[in-house]
Parts: C-alpha cells; sequence; structure tokens
C-alpha cells in the first residue's frame, strides 16, 4: 500500500543524486515534502510579542518626560509630520544621479558593482526597502543567469567624505531561497538574499533594519553598494519609520494616522513605541526591543512547516525468495488486505489505494479498529487497560476482564462517529471511574490488581505531568496549543558527545519556559534527563505502555531541577501575596492547592517545625535566600527573601511528595 509513497535518499554528494529535486541540498535542509501551514500558536506569540513591546515603549514614558527627551521627540515628530505630508505611504524612492525611470527603477550596470548615492529627506533611516524589477523580458535576471545573492553594503557619508557603515539586526523578503541549519529554516535574509528562477518574472521586495536608526545630519547622504550581480534593475527606497513585523514588509497602516495625531493623551502609546522603534532614542529600552524582534522572527510569519506524503509511480513489490531483496524472481505483489480477512482486492482496473486502506481500517467489518483505541483510552483513565496487554489484543493477549464492556464501548465509539470527546466524557462521568482510590480490603486477597475494577487505581503521573503538574500548581503552566518544541533548563554541556554537527542547547527565556512537557524538545538518545529520570521512553521506538520505576534520582530531580525549584518559589510567592493570618492557614492553603486536601494533624505540626528550622538556617546564611530566589526565570518574589527563601523550602517538599505526583 505504501509503495507509491515518494521516498528520497541522503547523499554524501548531492550534486550527483538521481533524485532532481533534491540539487543543490545538504543535510541541514528537511528532507521534501513539507507544506508550510499557518500556526494559530506562532500568530498568538507574535501578537503578544507586539503588545510587549508597546509595554517596553511605555516603561519610557519617565525618561520621555525630561526636558531634553521631550525636545528631542518634539524635533523627530516635526520631521516625520513633513516626510508623512511628502510620502504617503511612508516610503521616498531614491533617485539616482543619472536617472531613473518614472517608477524609480534604476538599471543595473552589467559589470561591475552599483552604487548609489542620495541624500533622503526625512530625519533618520530606520528602514530600507530594496526591490528587484523584471525587464522586458519579463525576468529580473540577465539573459543567461538564474541565480544570484544580494549582500548590500549601506554606509552614512559625511560631508567630509568620511563615512560610517550601517549594519542590518534584521531583513526579511517575499521570494528567496532559504538557508537552513540543522533542519530549521534561518530566519531572515540579512546573511544574503539568495534569489532563484523559480519566479523570476515577479517583483521582488526585501525589507531591511539597521542594527540602530541611522541619524542622518543635514550634509550626510546614505550611499548603499552592491556587488556585480546577474540582475536588470533595482527599485531603493528609505523611510524614517520602523515596521510592527519586518516580515510583513510594510509599514503599519497606522503609522501615518500616529504621526498626524501627534503627541496626545490618546495618541502617546502608540507615538512612544514607533519614536523608540523609530530612533531608538533609549539605547536600553530598544534593545529590548530588538530581542523581542528576535523572537518575532523565529516565529517564521506565524507559518509552520508539516511533513506530508507524495504520491508518484509505485514501485515494483515483490515477494522476496529467503529475504533477499536484491531477488527479482518473486512474484509480485499488488496492495490486498491479508487474504484471510474480507475487504476490497486490487483489480487490473483498479489498484488499491492508501486511501483504501484507510477506509478498510475503520469499516464496520473491522471492529478491532475501535477496540483498540478503546482499550488505550481506558487505560489512561484507569492506569491499565481492560485487555491488560494494550498492545496486542490478538488471540495471544491477556484474555479482556471485561469483555461486554469493552465490545459495548467499541459499538458505542464507532456508530457515534469516532467521537473521542464523547468517549471521554462518557468514562470520566461513570460511576467507576468516580470511585474511591481506596482498595477494599476483602478484595486484597482476592483481586490484588483491581482487574475487577472495584475501586479507582493510584498511579503515578507519566513523566511530561510529573513537570506539568508542578508548574500548575504555581499557576506557571502555558496551555496554550500547537506551536514548535519548547527548551526546558537542561545540564550545561549534556550534549557535549554529539556531533556533526555540535549542539549548543540554549534553555528558552520567555514564556515557551512553561510549555506543557509535551511540546518539551526531544533529542535523540540525549533525552531530557527530567524525562529519563521519569521514565519517559525515548521516542526511537513505538511504546504503547510505558514501564515505571521509583530511584532516588527521582526525588533528586523534583529537589533539584530549575523546573521545579523555579516552581517551589514562585508557589511560595504566591502563598505569601495571600494575606493568610497564620502560618497554619498559609499551610492549609499550600496543601489544598498541591494535594487538594486539608494536611493531617501530624503533617501539620512536622511542616511548621520544618518552616521554623528553614527560617532559622536563612536568617543564619543571609546571602543564601537571595540564590535560591533567583533560580529559573521568573521574577524574585518581592518582600522579605528569608520568609521566600523559607515557604521556597516548604513547597519544595510539597512538590517532592509521592502524593502529589501520584493521581489518585
Amino acid at each position: 500500500f505504501f509503495a507509491d509513497m515518494k521516498q528520497w535518499g541522503i547523499y554524501a554528494d548531492y550534486g550527483y543524486t538521481p533524485n532532481l529535486a533534491l540539487r543543490g541540498y545538504n543535510n541541514d535542509y528537511p528532507f521534501p515534502p513539507e507544506i508550510r501551514v499557518p500556526s494559530p500558536y506562532l500568530k498568538r506569540r507574535i501578537g503578544k510579542a507586539l503588545d510587549r513591546i508597546s509595554e517596553i515603549a511605555a516603561g519610557t514614558d519617565e525618561a520621555l518626560k525630561s526636558p531634553a527627551s521631550r525636545a528631542a521627540l518634539a524635533v523627530w515628530l516635526g520631521g516625520a509630520t513633513a516626510f508623512q505630508k511628502a510620502h504617503a505611504d511612508g516610503w521616498e524612492v531614491a533617485q539616482a544621479p543619472a536617472g531613473s525611470s518614472a517608477d524609480g527603477a534604476i538599471a543595473l550596470p552589467a559589470a561591475g558593482p552599483f552604487t548609489l548615492r542620495w541624500k533622503p529627506s526625512g530625519p533618520s533611516i530606520a528602514s530600507l526597502r530594496i526591490e528587484l524589477l523584471p525587464g522586458a523580458d519579463h525576468s529580473i535576471f540577465r539573459v543567461g543567469a538564474s541565480s544570484a545573492t544580494l549582500e548590500p553594503k549601506v554606509s552614512i557619508v559625511h560631508a567630509d567624505g568620511t563615512s560610517a557603515p550601517v549594519a542590518f539586526r534584521y531583513a526579511a523578503a517575499d521570494l528567496y531561497e532559504p538557508r537552513y541549519n540543522s533542519g530549521f529554516e534561518v530566519p531572515g535574509v540579512q546573511s544574503g538574499w539568495r534569489i532563484g528562477a523559480q519566479r523570476a518574472g515577479e517583483r521582488h521586495r526585501s525589507l531591511w533594519l539597521p542594527a540602530t536608526p541611522a541619524q542622518l545630519a543635514p550634509s550626510d547622504q546614505l550611499e548603499l553598494t552592491l556587488p556585480q550581480l546577474p540582475l536588470q534593475s533595482v527599485r531603493v527606497a528609505a523611510s524614517p519609520f520602523a515596521p510592527d513585523n519586518a516580515d510583513d514588509l510594510e509599514l503599519s497602516p497606522d503609522t501615518g494616522e500616529t504621526i498626524a495625531a501627534g503627541d496626545t493623551a490618546a495618541n502617546h502609546a502608540s507615538l512612544s513605541t514607533l519614536f523608540l522603534r523609530s530612533t531608538g532614542w533609549n539605547a536600553a529600552a530598544f534593545q529590548r526591543v530588538v530581542a523581542v524582534e528576535r523572537e518575532i522572527a523565529g516565529c517564521h510569519d506565524g507559518y509552520t512547516p508539516v511533513m506530508v506524503t507524495e504520491a508518484t509511480t509505485p514501485m515494483v513489490q515483490r515477494v522476496l525468495p529467503r529475504g533477499n531483496w536484491q531477488d527479482e524472481s518473486g512474484a509480485l505483489v499488488d496492495p490486498n488486505p491479508p487474504l484471510f480477512l474480507p475487504g476490497p482486492r486490487s483489480t487490473p482496473d483498479h489498484r488499491l489505494t492508501r486511501l483504501d486502506l484507510a477506509k478498510w481500517i475503520v469499516s464496520p467489518e473491522n471492529p478491532l479498529t475501535a477496540r483498540v483505541f478503546v482499550n488505550r483510552l481506558w487505560r489512561q483513565f484507569f492506569g491499565q487497560g481492560i485487555c491488560a496487554q494494550v498492545e496486542d489484543l490478538g488471540t495471544q493477549g491477556e484474555w479482556p476482564s471485561h469483555p461486554e464492556l469493552l465490545d459495548w464501548l467499541s459499538v458505542d465509539f464507532r456508530d457515534t462517529g469516532w467521537d473521542i470527546k464523547r468517549l471521554v466524557r462518557l468514562i470520566v462521568t461513570s460511576a467507576t471511574y468516580r470511585q474511591s482510590s481506596s482498595l477494599q480490603p476483602e478484595l486484597q486477597e482476592s483481586d490484588p490488581g483491581n482487574r475487577l475494577l472495584a475501586s479507582q487505581n493510584p498511579r503515578r503521573l507519566e513523566a511530561e505531568f510529573v513537570r506539568d503538574n508542578a508548574l500548575a500548581i504555581a499557576e506557571m503552566l502555558d496551555t496554550e496549543a500547537g506551536g514548535p518544541p519548547a527548551k526546558p533548563y537542561q545540564p550545561a554541556g549534556y550534549y557535549a558527545n554529539i556531533q556533526f554537527p555540535d549542539r549548543n542547547y540554549v534553555n528558552d527565556s520567555d514564556e515557551s519556559q512553561y510549555r506543557r512537557g509535551l511540546y518539551m524538545h526531544r533529542q535523540r538518545t540525549f533525552l531530557q534527563p527530567m524525562l529519563a529520570n521519569f521514565d519517559a521512553p525515548s521516542r526511537e521506538d513505538c511504546i504503547a505502555a510505558r514501564t515505571q520505576a521509583n530511584t532516588p534520582q527521582q526525588a533528586l530531580t523534583l529537589l533539584n531541577d530549575p523546573t521545579f525549584v523555579e516552581a517551589a518559589r514562585v508557589f511560595a510567592g504566591n502563598l505569601l501575596r495571600w494575606k493568610a493570618p497564620t502560618d497554619e492557614a498559609r499551610l492549609d492553603r499550600a496543601f489544598t492547592l498541591a494535594l487538594a486536601r486539608l494536611p493531617k494533624a501530624a503533617e501539620r505540626q512536622s511542616m511548621l517545625h520544618f518552616l521554623a528550622g528553614a527560617r532559622a538556617a536563612y536568617r543564619a546564611r543571609p546571602a543564601d535566600a537571595p540564590l535560591l530566589l533567583r533560580i529559573g526565570n521568573a521574577k524574585p518574589t518581592e518582600g522579605d527573601p528569608i520568609e521566600a527563601a523559607a515557604w521556597t523550602s516548604v513547597c519544595r517538599v510539597l512538590l517532592n511528595l509521592n502524593e502529589t505526583i501520584t493521581r489518585y
């Protein structure tokens, strides 16, 4: 059935690959076929990042009240207003000294580099636009050319003839040949705008953002130099305004309105953001903006690649005598279900496809699919399936404990449109699921494994959920769905033995750090240590039922892994912000949040004694408290560091309890 899938080989030299589509590839490239699809998560992340830029600008309001800053804003606003009146779209097209066409196109020389020098009328250069235009032959290339790499050099030329180079922090283009690193596309084209022949008949646009907005004196000129390129013509424009998102290749449509409204109370937030991004007047705040812009660039304009399959001419499949794949004497094999099972058959007029296989798998004549799914879902809620061997429901597997129940659930699931949410609701609202997890004493000998389901089954949370649970208790868990892998804290040098290429792991420093364990970055053969300690599989094989072990490393992980220490200190901060009348009341709240119950008398006494000891220890060594409270990305807890550190120790104990990581 899968012989029609287009497959790609890996080659030492992709110049000699028989697959023409792979010419020019290397092992950094993601192998096709892939499609780019919009990611709601990435779109939301871009929106949140843009909001953070506005917050950074708002944080400069106090500095903006100084006479010098207000004067600088007034001067800039006057120049920006004049520029906006002269150039409604926010762009000033450069004119070549020798003349340009009516639309600003400048013919590039056939030989030698190209240099353009002109005096922009704006107060600064916050954005530069470079366009490549097709000629009369409807191609951007000269005859005989099919590729080019554009790396512009820009500088400010002063009246005395000296010049200062302009570096770019980011550049984006609408049409380009992507670059890759370890299978991921490198954002932007600032390291070189590579252009191919696939869409040579279209206009190519690019937007370049200076590392810091270039301020121009009245006598300064801007100089653009391009090396010799097999391109026909170019159009260059400059703007004193920065875009909200460079990947959009456009200035915000609100830019003109923001400038025209001036510095009013209603318009101040928008104007201060535009002023900061377009001038960089506050260096510290501007660098924070640049860091957020890098995060936005990593979102790839809200699109993510998704692997797909493409059908091609099916490969010839034969029976392999003695398994010898080089022996072509065996009989030809067509896609068909096994002969001992019912189902459609390939005919000379119709070869069965993968769609036929999918329909056969979920056909009413095949009860196994629904049974396997229901059994695995049952295991998620009860710790073991109705048939204990979830990976084998065949005759060699264990007989179901409740075969009629498994049959009924499977038929109901199939006949109600394979509705997973309905099935989940049906299970979790049942009286069986809602039982206490205390095994009845009279059944401990007759049914020690609780196969008859006289009670609920307590079980330890799976590795990802152990981490999620700690973050949820601390109110830190990011529950957004979708998006790229997240990189949690990991010991330095853990990837030291990985080569080809070497990998430098950098953990996330934003809200991605707190994403669900489902999205944790996975490195083949180097499983994240926390996941490894809690028996998560490596994903190199399909594991239907995880094994679970109790080891000292698990307790050490819960006590010392930065994720859990950070969760404990944030949890403690939440408790301290709650104005509890006594330590006992605050401890009751901690138990309720972590364990969904109040502490027993002995537990309360023990934990209060531990709290007193922690306070005494940190009072004796006050320098240790700030060290503990700085672990992780979250902001340090406000207030008395001794008290915060003592309660952090209490919360570390609570997060380490077996009851905390066990589902009852």
